[in-house]
């Protein structure tokens, strides 16, 4: 079974506060993070997400909401991927640092092949999907 691990770390000069907040609001989402072409909330928790970065091939993501801590944001992942994702959001004397960590396992048979396939192409479209993140967020929070 093929795991991923993805790493991403960057600061906003806005409070933490105003991040959490945007960062909470999944259906947000697509306005401001070009990558996130839709989400459909089915609860207080839960949420569907299309994604589509770079490669010609949209990822269909549950959003199970686990922790919404002012430090910590974690959400488990079902779907095409399989794990968890978390932002870890600290108070820093510009605004905040976030650290995005990423750990899923692939899901379905033609999405395992391509990521034995294909493997730099996947990380360079995920590098992709996170320029899209922090360029977005920089410009929804003033940062």
């Amino acid at each position: 079974m093929r795991t991923w691990s993805f790493r991403s770390s960057f600061d906003v000069a806005a409070p933490r506060d105003r991040v959490h907040e945007v960062l909470v609001d999944l259906e947000g989402y697509p306005s401001w993070w070009r990558q996130v072409r839709a989400v459909a909330k089915l609860g207080a928790d839960d949420a569907l997400v299309v994604c589509r970065s770079a490669l010609p091939y949209s990822l269909h993501l549950h959003l199970h909401a686990v922790h919404r801590r002012p430090d910590l944001l974690e959400t488990a992942i079902d779907g095409d991927l399989v794990g968890v994702v978390r932002w870890r959001l600290a108070e820093v004397p510009s605004g905040t640092s976030l650290d995005f960590e990423q750990d899923v396992r692939v899901a379905g048979r033609l999405l395992t092949l391509g990521s034995y396939v294909a493997r730099p192409a996947l990380r360079w479209n995920h590098d992709r999907m996170m320029v899209g993140c922090r360029e977005g967020l920089l410009s929804r929070v003033g940062g």
